[in-house]
């Protein structure tokens, strides 16, 4: 007999991502690294869920937020300053807020900035009150400028934030910012952080009551555990137990290790393994070295479940 759900129930949960963009294949392959896999829609919109009832819609960034608010899908993959751009902007209306911040991905880092004439300096309480600044984000650039009671012109660009000055429509501009070329080659320098950006994990603000509340769990489970490894190496080394607790001060980012006796060997000497989750340096491994490790080896995780 075929299982029949209510309205607002489903059996399987569909997860938007972007479509095109900088966030569209780091969020694939963060996905595929948790195990998903999916069968493509001829059109490539949709893709359904073949190891996992976990089902993939493919559309524009600025869509996501509203697509879980509406129910049609159930979590997104997009860009934190897109979330909270929209939660502002329905919270300036009156609405309630539909959707939160359920993980940071750790991928498409980027800055919400002030980008000012490069003769300025960076005084905003004198500088902006009376001035233009353009922006694709106006809600999180009015709610910085209400906290701190500054009353300036929000010019709505949706894009080329960064020509605005040179055009003469507007004094500045508060933009999205990576590497700051892009600022400065128009003659603009970035100032004062807005909001630390990346790609999130949203969903909506009240949990499931259905099948997908454990789908969900499995899949944060999962992605947590991709997310711990994604930097993460296990460091292996022998080396007299005395000298043990300096090394571990060398490793502030390891787990607590595993420590073996080594038989046969003189002053107590021990094996250790050590999960670690910053950057192995070769700096890092003579230093180790010279603390009395020896036979050390670096060998890479490729799956941990907590």
């Amino acid at each position: 007999m075929q299982r029949t759900t209510a309205p607002n129930e489903r059996d399987r949960l569909r997860i938007a991502i972007q479509k095109s963009g900088r966030l569209s294949e780091p969020a694939l392959a963060l996905l595929a690294a948790a195990g998903l896999s999916w069968q493509e829609s001829r059109d490539k919109q949709f893709y359904y869920g073949e190891s996992l009832p976990i089902d993939l819609l493919l559309v524009r960034d600025d869509d996501i937020p509203g697509l879980i608010a509406d129910g049609v899908c159930d979590l997104g993959m997009v860009g934190r300053n897109v979330l909270i751009e929209q939660q502002y902007e329905r919270e300036s209306r009156g609405q309630p807020r539909p959707f939160r911040e359920l993980r940071g991905l750790g991928f498409g880092r980027c800055r919400l900035m002030f980008g000012i004439p490069e003769a300025w300096d960076w005084q905003p309480e004198v500088q902006l009150p009376g001035k233009r600044i353009a922006t694709s984000y106006p809600a999180l650039l009015g709610r910085w400028l209400q906290q701190r009671g500054i009353d300036a012109t929000v010019v709505l660009m949706s894009g080329s934030v960064e020509l605005a000055p040179r055009l003469g429509q507007a004094d500045l501009v508060c933009d999205l910012v990576s590497s700051g070329g892009t600022l400065s080659a128009n003659q603009l320098k970035p100032v004062e952080v807005v909001l630390d950006s990346e790609a999130v994990l949203a969903g909506p603000t009240e949990s499931f009551a259905d099948v997908r509340a454990g789908i969900a769990e499995l899949l944060l489970r999962r992605l947590d555990g991709v997310m711990k490894i994604r930097d993460s190496k296990l460091l292996m080394l022998q080396a007299p137990r005395a000298v043990l607790p300096h090394l571990m001060q060398l490793l502030p980012d390891a787990e607590p290790p595993t420590v073996t006796p080594l038989d046969g060997q003189p002053g107590g000497d021990v094996a250790v393994q050590a999960l670690c989750h910053g950057a192995m340096t070769w700096q890092r491994l003579e230093d180790l070295k010279r603390a009395g490790a020896r036979g050390l080896m670096v060998l890479p995780v490729e799956r941990m479940l907590a």
